[in-house]
């Protein structure tokens, strides 16, 4: 580990346990339980806290559990879908007030995210992060994560990241991204799902020096306890309005991707991320129609009879193991009927890389694609490994 460019908690060392393969999700300590630990580093200090409705710790939520502890919360930063988890992904959320607390919310999704960002600094003196991720590039909590360590980096302040499990972080799959399509969905070179918890990827952010202009930062991680990457970790909370169910969040790296599509992946309907079709896809039975709901007020294709496929026949073992796979759009590709029209500019920024929408259109199998990414896969588990808290 690039232990010169780290200030990482010895209590780690200490304390974190490396438990058997297999592990069940209730025994799970995450970070945020840890009062003794983390409260002797923030005890006296003005803090930012990035959380939101992910952050509990059973019934009760992390900031409720600091300000217990006398803990000086002086601001709250929220991410894509608010403080409270329920605004539409890409739906601009306003600073606020939590209406529970009295303490001020500071927008860190939506335009002036930056000019807020900036503003609060000065009433803070280390930003903690806490918050549930799915360990995706294209979702977007890290990259709220990100901002703050450049923030924090750029100010002088201290960094705590209260770590959480992620439910997708027994294996790593999809391409690297190529930084020319760097965006709002992805923001690092990692592949598509990279198998690192928050506070991992956090380390290899300093790590890697992916920081804005190579800056140092005092970093501190709280490990969970009694997780490794073999852990199956269901979720106790949602963690945004359309990944309701533990099967949606398995298909979310395949299934987020008809984002890049003209299909619907089953925003506006009781079953998101479960199911994908599209008005003119030849030969699918099952049927749905999107419509307007709380958490997806215009999806795609609003009010349109689709036809397509039903995922949730599939069982959640079966989808841990497809990966990323490319069938379903492949599928939907050639059934649609629409060659390169069937695509929007968005998906490259998903997938991250040009060629696999010309591999799709060429006719080539998921195998086959799946295969050309194999060497970045290897290659980033390599890069990662320096910064790993939890066996594989």
């Amino acid at each position: 580990m690039k232990l010169n460019c780290l200030i990482i908690s010895l209590l780690f060392v200490i304390c974190a346990a490396w438990p058997v393969k297999g592990q069940e999700e209730n025994d799970v300590v995450v970070g945020a339980a840890r009062v003794d630990q983390y409260e002797p580093i923030l005890r006296g200090k003005r803090i930012g806290l990035l959380s939101n409705h992910t952050g509990t710790v059973g019934e009760r939520h992390v900031l409720d559990i600091m300000l217990e502890n006398d803990l000086n919360v002086a601001t709250i930063f929220s991410p894509e879908h608010g403080f409270r988890g329920s605004a539409d992904a890409g739906e601009h959320v306003s600073s606020s007030v939590d209406p529970i607390t009295g303490i001020s919310i500071t927008s860190l999704y939506g335009p002036g995210s930056a000019d807020r960002l900036k503003q609060a600094m000065g009433g803070i003196d280390v930003i903690v992060c806490d918050i549930q991720d799915v360990g995706l590039r294209f979702y977007t909590y890290y990259c709220t994560m990100l901002q703050l360590m450049n923030a924090a980096a750029e100010n002088g302040k201290e960094f705590v990241v209260f770590d959480r499990p992620n439910p997708n972080g027994m294996y790593v799959d999809g391409p690297i991204l190529d930084m020319k399509y760097e965006s709002g969905v992805g923001r690092l070179p990692i592949p598509v799902v990279h198998g690192m918890t928050l506070g991992e990827l956090a380390q290899m952010i300093l790590g890697e020096h992916w920081l804005k202009d190579n800056r140092s930062l005092h970093l501190t991680v709280i490990p969970c306890l009694n997780y490794t990457h073999a852990t199956r970790y269901r979720l106790p909370v949602a963690p945004s309005p359309n990944l309701r169910t533990m099967r949606a969040i398995y298909f979310y790296p395949s299934i987020c991707l008809f984002e890049g599509t003209v299909a619907s992946l089953g925003r506006g309907t009781e079953m998101p991320f479960e199911v994908y079709g599209h008005p003119d896809y030849r030969g699918g039975e099952f049927t749905f129609t999107p419509q307007s709901v709380p958490g997806a007020k215009n999806p795609p294709l609003l009010g349109q009879l689709c036809h397509g496929v039903d995922l949730r026949t599939i069982d959640e073992e079966a989808a841990i193991a497809g990966g990323l796979d490319l069938t379903y759009i492949i599928d939907a590709y050639n059934r649609v009927g629409m060659g390169d029209k069937f695509f929007t500019s968005f998906f490259e920024k998903l997938i991250g890389r040009a060629e696999i929408r010309q591999m799709i259109e060429q006719g080539l199998s998921a195998e086959q694609i799946r295969a050309t990414w194999a060497e970045d896969v290897e290659q980033f588990k390599n890069q990662r490994r320096p910064y790993l808290l939890y066996a594989e």
